[in-house]
């Protein structure tokens, strides 16, 4: 029978329950057991995919083509617990499936109610996880305890645990110890009002993780662990981490959090805890920081839309951390916005650049900045990576720079465009100007042998996540090639261009894939890997 672990969270929001939720996942994985994790998120829409990145930071895309919260993306970086459209639940979601069973006449004419209605659906959600081979359920409740729209969430969980049993389930709760400058102390009020209001609600935490800028002095934690009914033990210190998200895990590893669950759930199968290649990639990010070298900085500008909003490319940024774990150096992210490139030119704020990075975007907003940017890229020999939006920019400079179609564009950008390089596809592959659905999840590329991708991989089929509705317009396919740019992956039938490289280019690549959602600290993505190699071997050469 499954366990089950439930992370809540009170006082702020923003405390960090995905980091937590992931690290504890970590380490049970470290000690030989199969975890499976979740994330319920207490907001209207069914899923974040309609949502701006200002408003939520980036979508996280599954395989299976969900798009989901970003802390499934911490999910996937700290574990290989496999994620898929039962892994991220929103009220929306629920109250679809809800309505349309009612509907349907399944309630029977009864009164559908929050309870037990909602809160059964909820429960069954958590359910769908617990199979047989499963070992630790985690489920990560959004929000903040007191939040009027995360009630059913907590209810349904304190439902939960008297349906399964008490022994089977663990709440962990995450609060902020916060410290008054003027006072000169720290604050364990809040915490014990937010632990209350827990218990109000039937649910006494397990395990409390105090988040905190400073050491909790011993007093406070005696005086917390009184208070929220608690053993000191369980009362655990989480001070702000100092150089990366990665030390958290070997935080809750020093406190002894994964001894506790692994006695609390009484899991029988743990190992011991494996945790050096984790220790060794941490201990490499602090030598970076603590003793900076130039020689060893490498500098990647990141040419985006939504650049102010540091969520809104999460993945990309670890990604291109990870790359620089691989090749122990630094990285040093320059944030442009493209719309300021539009305003300033390329050559001042690209000058210092190693690597220029396109992320993927919808709208036309900046879009001439992006292009602008690749151009720069291209002509000055700088590495370059185009991500999904990043390669119809690419695929648009060249057309209008080397074809000498300069109004050639994305009928996303100007439907009346009469070079339409980039548009939407029907089902016969040929270019069309209305409809069209996104490609969303794991799509198939085969790759040309020889090319940078085919060689980064080291493999010539490969399978990445898709978010996106335009296509490279295969009309104009033979003249892009015939001008030199290279085609080097492709849908397996050839009908969709999924790379496309300059191959008298040091390191010039695109993909209409999302690779960032791939990639792990201690396993790099081997196109950012290359593409901070490459930047790196520039910047050795410059």
């Amino acid at each position: 029978m499954a366990k089950h672990i439930f992370v809540t969270g009170g006082v702020v929001s923003s405390l960090g329950k995905g980091l937590t939720s992931a690290s504890i996942g970590l380490l049970l994985e470290r000690r030989g057991l199969k975890v499976r994790m979740q994330k319920f998120d207490p907001y209207i829409n069914v899923d974040p995919g309609t949502m701006s990145p200002y408003q939520h930071g980036e979508v996280y895309v599954l395989d299976d083509g969900a798009e989901t919260d970003l802390d499934l993306g911490h999910y996937e970086r700290f574990t290989n617990a496999p994620l898929d459209r039962d892994c991220n639940y929103t009220t929306g979601k629920i109250y679809l499936s809800i309505i349309e069973k009612e509907r349907r006449g399944e309630y029977r004419g009864k009164t559908v109610q929050v309870i037990p209605h909602v809160t059964d659906e909820i429960k069954a959600c958590i359910r769908k996880l617990a199979v047989p081979d499963v070992d630790v359920v985690i489920t990560e409740i959004g929000g903040t305890v007191g939040d009027i729209e995360a009630m059913p969430f907590f209810e349904a969980i304190r439902q939960f645990a008297l349906d399964v049993g008490k022994a089977n389930c663990l709440f962990i709760h995450l609060t902020l110890v916060p410290y008054l400058k003027a006072a000169g102390e720290l604050k364990t009020k809040p915490t014990q009002h937010s632990v209350r209001e827990l218990r109000e609600i039937g649910i006494q935490p397990d395990v409390l993780i105090c988040r905190t800028e400073r050491e909790i002095p011993s007093d406070d934690i005696d005086k917390i662990a009184l208070m929220c009914n608690l053993e000191r033990r369980a009362v655990i210190e989480e001070i702000d981490r100092e150089f990366s998200i990665y030390e958290v895990p070997l935080s809750l590893k020093g406190h002894k959090l994964d001894e506790l669950i692994v006695e609390r759930l009484n899991l029988k199968d743990a190992q011991a805890l494996q945790m050096r290649d984790w220790v060794v990639m941490v201990e490499r990010i602090k030598s970076h920081i603590l003793e900076p070298n130039p020689a060893r900085t490498v500098t990647i500008a990141v040419v985006g839309k939504y650049v102010k909003h540091r969520d809104a490319y999460k993945s990309v940024y670890e990604s291109l951390d990870h790359a620089g774990i691989a090749h122990n150096v630094k990285i040093h992210l320059e944030r442009i916005e493209s719309e300021q490139i539009e305003e300033e030119g390329t050559d001042q704020l690209l000058a210092s650049a190693d690597g220029i990075l396109v992320p993927g975007g919808f709208d036309k907003r900046g879009i001439n900045g992006k292009v602008d940017a690749i151009r720069f890229a291209r002509e000055g020999k700088i590495p370059f990576f185009g991500i999904c939006l990043g390669l119809q920019c690419a695929t648009i400079e060249f057309a209008r720079n080397v074809l000498g179609l300069t109004d050639a564009n994305s009928t996303e950008f100007d439907p009346t465009t009469p070079h339409p390089v980039v548009a939407l596809l029907d089902a016969q592959r040929k270019v069309t100007h209305i409809g069209g659905t996104m490609r969303k999840g794991a799509y198939d590329c085969a790759l040309t042998e020889g090319s940078h991708a085919a060689i980064a991989y080291h493999s010539l089929l490969v399978s990445e996540r898709h978010r996106h509705r335009y296509e490279v317009n295969n009309d104009y396919r033979e003249q892009l090639v015939k001008a030199g740019f290279a085609i080097t992956g492709t849908s397996p039938d050839g009908g969709l261009v999924e790379v496309i490289e300059i191959p008298d280019h040091p390191w010039f690549l695109g993909v209409q894939c999302h690779p960032e959602f791939k990639s792990k600290p201690t396993a790099a993505h081997p196109l950012f890997r290359d593409f901070v190699g490459a930047a790196f071997t520039r910047k050795q050469t410059k």
